[in-house]
């Protein structure tokens, strides 16, 4: 989204011109492709100019934009450096997760990297809590430059959104929150609180509600494998086998239990055209929901872009096209992978050394869209992959 943003500042457009099939994660060296509406291929390209560590290119005209849900899947190539595990213990891992997969968790990404969780955010605007959507958003909170720091702090402290874009001065124009200061202060007063949210693009506002729907469906996925493990169980839900109605729904029951495997098996994303498990899970559904202050049978919403229709998610996932080889090498920073861009250019890919000091795992695989690789890799290492894990282990 930060790229998009750019893109249209850069190009003093509107972000809604520009349209693609789903988001990438922050923290990698990412290709997609990108729609932009009657954006002529030079404008872009001529941007290369001004952009870093951004490159446009593959230009070509196409007659649909890009929506989201487009996307097949998306195809991954991760090295682990420093691994310490002997050879067997990582063809054993690597095989387990090739034959047998993992548990398909919504990624930490999906929720954010600060100390306000997007899932929170998300539960304020599905209960039309406005105020308290637009203070989660703009909270103080550590790691920031100065400017975002006391533009925070004034907001929590007057309320006063014109002060506030005072204080950020060299904060970017596409951040989230100039966008939301900047909308308090067009339509600030409680009858358009909803408007000056919107000031936030759509795509964002919605990745907020879908961090909540996210966060509900990894709760019941960890309680109902806890309760009933891996295997199916009479009341499931399950994606209908026959090729002709693959996106329909159907119950688990005794005549077709037999039939049906682990990998059938789907949990609902809360919303109001979802269809609950007949067992317990649909039970704990309807709890968790009520606790939340939201009602399982009236998911509708006043605001249009917040009333969700649902959708189902696998809870075991196998990759595809898994590949992997191990690499000994010395220096800590030398690149072990080539990106797209390397390749475009020529360079030569990384060679293993036979007496290297150190060693690294490359693994390659291809997994269905919306499925998270960082729950791939954790299946591997066993052990927490979130940002502020990782940096732990660096000290």
């Amino acid at each position: 989204m930060n790229a998009i943003n750019l893109l249209a500042r850069l190009l003093r457009i509107p972000h809604h011109v520009f349209s693609f099939a789903g988001t990438k994660d922050k923290r990698g060296i990412t290709v997609q492709e990108v729609t932009a509406y009657r954006v002529p291929a030079t404008k872009l390209y001529g941007l290369n100019k001004k952009l870093k560590n951004i490159k446009l290119s593959n230009f070509r005209y196409v007659k649909d934009a890009l929506r989201l849900g487009d996307l097949s899947g998306n195809h991954f190539t991760i090295v682990i450096r420093n691994v310490e595990g002997n050879d067997s213990d990582i063809e054993s891992a690597m095989t387990s997760l090739q034959n047998t997969g993992f548990i398909n968790y919504y990624g930490m990404q999906r929720f954010g990297t600060t100390a306000i969780a997007n899932f929170r955010i998300g539960r304020a605007i599905l209960c039309s809590e406005w105020q308290e959507a637009i203070d989660l958003i703009l909270k103080p909170r550590k790691g920031e430059s100065e400017d975002m720091l006391a533009a925070r702090e004034h907001w929590w402290q007057t309320r006063d959104p014109k002060t506030s874009l005072d204080l950020m001065k060299n904060a970017k124009a596409y951040s989230i929150e100039y966008m939301l200061l900047k909308g308090l202060n067009k339509n600030g007063n409680e009858d358009n609180i909803v408007k000056a949210l919107s000031g936030i693009p759509k795509q964002t506002r919605l990745m907020y509600v879908h961090s909540y729907q996210s966060y509900i469906w990894n709760c019941m996925t960890s309680r109902r494998i806890t309760e009933f493990g891996l295997k199916p169980v009479i009341g499931d839900l399950m994606q209908c086998k026959d090729a002709n109605k693959k996106d329909d729904i159907i119950e688990v029951t005794e005549e077709n239990i037999n039939k049906c495997s682990i990998y059938d098996i789907v949990l609902p994303m809360p919303g109001f055209a979802s269809i609950y498990p007949k067992n317990k899970v649909g039970e704990w559904y309807a709890e968790m929901l009520s606790k939340d202050g939201l009602d399982i049978n009236n998911m509708s919403h006043s605001v249009k872009d917040y009333s969700l229709s649902g959708s189902y998610r696998k809870i075991v996932v196998q990759p595809e096209e898994c590949t992997w080889n191990m690499y000994l090498y010395d220096e800590e920073t030398v690149p072990l992978t080539l990106s797209d861009l390397d390749l475009l250019e020529g360079k030569s890919p990384a060679v293993s050394l036979p007496d290297g000091k150190l060693k690294a795992l490359k693994v390659a695989f291809t997994l269905p869209t919306s499925c998270y690789a960082t729950m791939a890799i954790r299946e591997i290492m066993k052990q927490d992959t979130s940002k502020s894990h990782q940096c732990s282990l660096m000290k």
